[in-house]
């Protein structure tokens, strides 16, 4: 019996050693000598697992299963960030866990589809404290792609603009623009018909109708009659604190600007907002139609018709007008 007690007693401390020698290792840096800096980014709502995975996988630390239990039992995984951090091989265990619960200096900031350049910029002037007219003086209409982005805190309004710029490329591909030409669109028609998309169809599947309605009329040179565009022009509206102006007025609609397409035919100059993926695609996969008219009812809900007669009718059914 004592010699069973033994035998059991040395497994356990021989286990217990093994373990001990095991996490020993794994606190150790990969590579003590090597410092070169890796930027490793925690991306929003990953668990501590998944860090531990994407570390080792980068070749931060030896074991993910040793990384793990110290966030989960050494009360960090709570406090583990999301952003981009400077990491190198020659930090242990302990060092780059801490790191990863110390404030980035990135910031995470989300563009909605559907914002004009000035919104944008008040929001970047509040997360970065870059002023609005630094921005806006170098800010292109219609090309600063709405998305979620991981920003530096020290960048510049410029490097803000390239990193918008760049993923609009990235995005609009060459496919994607192969398909506008085909509709007697350049890049930068895609662009501005995208936004009056984006501006004026309320649901995701009346966008690419929306998009044949505007398509057709600038084929048979019909002015496109689009509210979205008086309200660009109108700009920002202070009693409704917003850009986008409700309940347009009979004078608002003859207000004199290249914007205003009930006065004027064609597309207007610029796009009138930033448009994303799903807008773009609509306008190039729009399908053949003889709609030139459209309501949205009060749900939002688009309604076409082919003529004047039917789109009254849908005014007058949808709108009670």
């Amino acid at each position: 019996m004592k010699k069973r007690l033994n035998i059991f007693l040395g497994v356990i401390l021989t286990g217990m050693l093994l373990i001990f020698l095991w996490w020993k290792q794994a606190l150790q840096p990969v590579n003590p000598n090597d410092n070169k800096q890796i930027t490793f980014t925690v991306s929003r709502g990953v668990d501590a697992r998944t860090i531990a995975d994407n570390l080792r996988k980068t070749g931060l630390i030896r074991s993910p299963v040793a990384f793990f239990l110290l966030a989960r039992f050494g009360n960090l995984g709570a406090n583990l960030q999301s952003g981009n951090f400077r990491l190198n091989p020659s930090m242990n265990l302990h060092e780059i866990a801490q790191t990863l619960t110390h404030g980035t200096q990135d910031v995470w900031i989300t563009i909605p589809e559907g914002w004009r350049r000035e919104e944008i910029s008040l929001k970047i002037a509040k997360e970065l404290s870059i002023p609005e007219n630094e921005f806006l003086k170098l800010a292109k209409e219609g090309y600063l792609f709405p998305d979620t982005y991981l920003i530096p805190q020290e960048a510049s309004a410029t490097a803000i603009i390239d990193i918008f710029n760049k993923n609009f490329q990235k995005k609009v591909t060459a496919e994607i623009i192969a398909k506008a030409n085909r509709k007697n669109l350049n890049s930068d028609d895609l662009s501005i018909v995208a936004s009056l998309v984006e501006r004026e169809a309320r649901l995701t599947e009346d966008r690419p109708l929306v998009a044949s309605v505007i398509l057709n009329r600038l084929k048979i040179g019909m002015k496109l009659d689009i509210d979205a565009t008086i309200q660009y022009a109108l700009g920002y509206q202070p009693d409704q604190k917003s850009w986008w102006k409700k309940d347009l007025t009979a004078e608002d609609m003859a207000i004199d600007s290249p914007y205003n397409t009930y006065t004027n035919p064609g597309l207007p100059p610029t796009p009138i907002a930033n448009s994303g993926l799903a807008a773009i695609n609509a306008v190039v996969e729009a399908p053949e139609t003889d709609y030139l008219y459209y309501v949205a009812d009060k749900n939002g809900k688009s309604h076409f018709a082919k003529d004047v007669e039917e789109h009254n009718a849908n005014i007058s059914k949808y709108l009670n007008r």
